[in-house]
């Protein structure tokens, strides 16, 4: 009877520790903004201990912020909002110019080099619980590889996102 009742114990309290992710934010860096510039785009790269996914983002420099998604479509490079990120398990995921990256968007200000972007990422675990990550981007101009595009002159036509 004690190992049955010992048995159901442990199967009530595993759940809770099995979802005590931690999440490892590397190389977090923004775009500074130029003259006129409402928008911007953060990159980073995110690794989580366990299955979760990053499910809405949020500054206090910017008014929209969202996690976007760039892809080909017939050799036209497009872009959208994406709902959630998945983070597999001990992977680590690169937000970077080209492919997802954090937009901010509607910002409050300029931001220029070597500023400071607080950004607030909410993660959410398989089972559905929730917690913040803070990070602090540095802003800093991207270096171009040879032959590269930047991919994120269109940014500025982002205002009209109702949400």
């Amino acid at each position: 009877m004690k190992s049955l009742l010992l048995a159901g114990l442990m199967a009530v309290t595993a759940p809770a520790f099995a979802q005590n992710i931690t999440v490892d934010v590397k190389d977090a860096w923004a775009r500074p903004t130029v003259s006129q510039q409402s928008a911007t785009g953060a990159y980073m790269q995110i690794t989580a201990s366990a299955p979760a996914k990053v499910v809405s983002t949020s500054s206090p420099l910017a008014g929209i912020v969202e996690i976007h998604e760039m892809f080909m479509d017939k050799d036209v490079m497009k872009m959208r909002a994406v709902n959630a990120l998945p983070l597999p398990a001990g992977q680590a995921v690169e937000l970077k110019p080209g492919g997802f990256h954090v937009m901010l968007m509607d910002l409050k200000g300029p931001v220029k080099a070597g500023d400071v972007v607080p950004i607030q990422l909410t993660i959410e675990t398989a089972d559905g619980k929730r917690q913040n990550v803070e990070v602090k981007a540095q802003a800093r101009a991207m270096t171009m590889p040879a032959g590269g595009q930047g991919g994120h002159g269109g940014h500025g036509s982002h205002g009209g996102h109702k949400h």
